[in-house]
C-alpha cells in the first residue's frame, strides 16, 4: 500500500511540474511577471472556431518543449474569443479581452501571440506557424533576449 501511495504522489508531482497555468487576469499576470522576473506571453485565440488556433494549441502549446519554456521564462495569458454560446466568457472577461485586443491585436489576427515585458512593452509578435515545437520556442526566446 505504501508503494502505491508513493507512486501516485510521484505521478501527481510530475504532472504538476509540466502543467501550464494560464492566466485570464492581465493585471495579475503583469504583477506576477514582475515579481518572478519573467516575460508575458499573451495569446489571442478563438478556441472553438479558429482552426489555426486549435492547431497552435495541439502542435505547440500542449508540448513538453513549450511547457518547459513557459515554466522557466513566461507567464501565460489567454485572451479567448469563443463564438459558441456554451463557451461564452463572463462579461468582465469579455470586456478585458476586448481591451487587450484594442491594445495588442488591432488587426484582429487569430491566433496572435504577443511576447512582452512585465510592464506591457511588446518584445515580439507571431502567430501560428507550421514548425516544430523546438523552433517555435526558440522564436519566442529570441523575442525575450
Amino acid at each position: 500500500m505504501r508503494k502505491l501511495t508513493l507512486l501516485v504522489l510521484f505521478i501527481l508531482g510530475v504532472n504538476s511540474m509540466f502543467s501550464q497555468e494560464w492566466q485570464t487576469n492581465f493585471e495579475a499576470a503583469k504583477s506576477q511577471a514582475a515579481k518572478e522576473h519573467k516575460s508575458i506571453v499573451l495569446i489571442f485565440s478563438g478556441s472553438d472556431w479558429c482552426a489555426p488556433c486549435i492547431k497552435l494549441e495541439k502542435q505547440i502549446l500542449e508540448t513538453e518543449q513549450f511547457k518547459s519554456f513557459a515554466s522557466e521564462k513566461a507567464i501565460l495569458v489567454r485572451a479567448d474569443f469563443p463564438r459558441k454560446k456554451q463557451n461564452q466568457l463572463n462579461e468582465v472577461l469579455q470586456e478585458q479581452n476586448k481591451r487587450l485586443a484594442e491594445t495588442y491585436n488591432k488587426k484582429g489576427f487569430f491566433p496572435f501571440v504577443v511576447v512582452m515585458s512585465p510592464d506591457g512593452k511588446v518584445l515580439g509578435e507571431t502567430g501560428y506557424e507550421k514548425t516544430t515545437p523546438e523552433a517555435y520556442v526558440e522564436k519566442l526566446k529570441g523575442f525575450i533576449k
